[in-house]
């Protein structure tokens, strides 16, 4: 079975109860986003939005809102495309065992996109942006966004749909300064497929051709976030898991149609041509702020007949997001891994905002005659996993050695971090990246795209046993005093509210100093927080607060600190600063107003009653 479209996923999850449909009329500025967080938090259904206010489009959200319902989803080819991954990672297991890969080779060449020379649904009709759900997801965003965007590029020196990228970037439809139906805006990273085309179209000084395509089979957006292995299209990827060709044409400007897309804006983005994108409420948590980003202008906007508008929202993990990472671990399993030579296992951990926290199993094969008691390979290993495709977005990067728990596990975030404090030596096994690239979203850092990292790196038997509660009789001098235990090892601690580095750095020197004696026994980390109640409430609000308020350069102390031939050590406990820093992007706040209205729709008789 292959859903030829988006309506018949629907038609299809409601069949089964997987769907519900919101009869009520609902407004596109945060009220949509709302009812969709609320029956996410939930674990509820999709929801199909008939009633929209200002539009005469319905909508869809929460299709991937579980791992369950997308196996449902994909309950046909998810096997198959698992094997296609294997395949694609180690093409000498055809080889070795060719009867288990033979049903899904010919799935693969099967899903050879297929390029239609007769009128597509997509050509039924034309409209306008301003006519689209003007999807508003936060109050301080900068205007309505397309959450859930196939965004098709080709390179403009190798034109053709088997070296195109398809992508999931974040789409401005209004605000800002775009001119209305006119122009919109692209927010990306250079190092992405699409910045790399446009940077070749930019060199040859011509305009990058762009499609936007939303909706369509589920299989589509699921290849635009899918990290595939290089040389493995996304429309293949696409097709194979719908089981169903992707479809497309080239209309009368040349611009590349998913023929079975609901909707298709496409333009152009000229060479050096920006305007002011955001604000946009990320998924770090917070609001990635307003900054110069390429400007599309806007040729056309095709829809078939009676199409869906597709949407998630983006904002503090857990979300639907994180719904897509459980079903892209779920197909790739360990893949990723392989592509580094002497990684078991990693973890972008989802709570932490995705990119700030990264956790990684290595091997330790350096010195294998003799008894390994510190951490090598798995250093060279961090190096590769920073220079790595979307793991270089990390900024903290935890890595252990499988010698000493093959049974670590890397999804148990207390469980691993309490691992790593086991054995950790902090006079040698912290290493800093300063001055270097972060993440376009992580305002942690000194500036746009700038900040710095670290590598923990733990290898060897067990150095201490870590204390499970604040240990008795000690206590902190002012201006930091109030103490909470977090976990095994670790300690949040409040006090007074951050002002400036300058200011900081001396004060925490003097605090840190004042602890020189104190006996940290069991201790190993100590994170300061503005408030240590809410940090050290939950596993999720303590990895949140902490790496996603840091800057591993700036932020980062120790009791007994010390600096030889350019390594940073200390011999007491870590400290990191994680208080807010007035450079740093707002967090993300419901309108109180807006979650009234959704209460009323889980009353009886209304369309969330008995979900919320």
């Amino acid at each position: 079975m292959g859903y030829r479209s988006l309506a018949e996923c629907v038609s299809d999850l409601e069949q089964h109860g997987h769907l519900i449909r919101i009869k009520e009329e609902v407004d596109p500025y945060l009220e949509m986003a709302a009812i969709h967080m609320r029956v996410f938090d939930a674990e509820g259904p999709a929801l199909y939005f008939e009633n929209i206010k200002g539009t005469d489009f319905p909508a869809v959200s929460n299709l991937f809102g579980t791992l369950d319902r997308s196996k449902f989803m994909f309950r046909d080819t998810l096997d198959h495309i698992k094997k296609l991954v294997d395949v694609k990672m180690d093409p000498t297991a055809v080889l070795k065992n060719p009867f288990k890969y033979l049903s899904s080779s010919a799935v693969a060449l099967g899903a050879l996109p297929w390029k239609k020379k007769s009128n597509a649904p997509i050509l039924y009709g034309k409209t306008e942006i301003s006519k689209l759900p003007q999807v508003v997801n936060w109050p301080m965003d900068g205007g309505a966004f397309v959450t859930m965007p196939q965004v098709y590029t080709e390179d403009i020196t190798k034109p053709g749909i088997m070296q195109a990228n398809l992508g999931m970037y974040r789409i401005q439809l209004s605000g800002n300064d775009y001119i209305q139906d006119k122009e919109i805006g692209l927010h990306y990273q250079l190092h992405r497929g699409i910045g790399i085309h446009q940077q070749k179209a930019n060199q040859l000084g011509k305009p990058l051709k762009v499609s936007i395509f939303i909706g369509g089979p589920p299989s589509h957006p699921l290849s635009a976030v899918m990290p595939l292995p290089e040389g493995l299209s996304e429309m293949i990827f696409a097709g194979a898991l719908g089981n169903r060709r992707f479809r497309y044409f080239y209309d009368h400007e040349g611009f590349c149609i998913s023929a079975d897309a609901d909707f298709v804006i496409t333009g152009t983005v000229y060479p050096n041509e920006n305007k002011p994108e955001g604000p946009f409420g990320d998924h770090i948590g917070y609001y990635s702020l307003t900054h110069p980003f390429p400007l599309m202008k806007v040729h056309n906007v095709y829809h078939k007949k009676d199409p869906i508008w597709s949407f998630t929202v983006v904002g503090r993990p857990p979300q639907e997001d994180t719904s897509f990472g459980n079903l892209i671990h779920e197909i790739t399993g360990a893949a990723i891994p392989k592509e580094i030579n002497g990684l078991q296992a990693v973890h972008a951990v989802d709570a932490a905002g995705v990119h700030p926290l990264l956790f990684a199993i290595g091997r330790e094969s350096y010195t294998p005659y003799q008894k390994v008691d510190r951490p090598q390979e798995i250093l060279t290993i961090a190096s590769q996993a920073l220079g790595k495709n979307q793991l270089s977005l990390a900024k903290y990067l935890f890595i252990a050695a499988i010698e000493d728990d093959p049974d670590l596990n890397i999804y148990d975030v207390s469980g691993f971090l309490r691992h790593m404090l086991e054995r950790i030596d902090l006079s040698r096994d912290l290493h800093f990246h300063t001055n270097t690239t972060i993440d376009t979203l992580d305002y942690s850092g000194d500036g746009l795209n700038s900040g710095s990292k670290v590598i923990f790196a733990a290898a060897g038997s067990k150095k201490r046993i870590l204390s499970n509660e604040i240990p008795l009789g000690l206590s902190f001098p002012r201006p930091f005093n109030h103490v909470k235990m977090a976990m095994p090892g670790i300690l949040v601690v409040d006090g007074a509210a951050f002002s400036s580095y300058e200011q900081e750095e001396v004060i925490l020197k003097d605090w840190c100093d004042a602890m020189k004696d104190v006996d940290f026994t069991g201790i190993q980390m100590v994170v300061l927080a503005d408030d240590a109640s809410f940090t050290a409430a939950n596993e999720n609000n303590f990895v949140w607060v902490t790496f996603t308020r840091s800057n591993p350069a700036y932020d980062i102390y120790g009791v007994n600190s010390f600096t030889k031939y350019k390594h940073w050590g200390c011999y007491g406990p870590v400290i990191i600063d994680a208080r807010r820093k007035p450079h740093h992007a707002p967090d993300l706040i419901k309108d109180p107003a807006v979650e009234k209205r959704v209460d009323a729709m889980g009353v009886k008789g209304g369309s969330l009653h008995g979900i919320i």
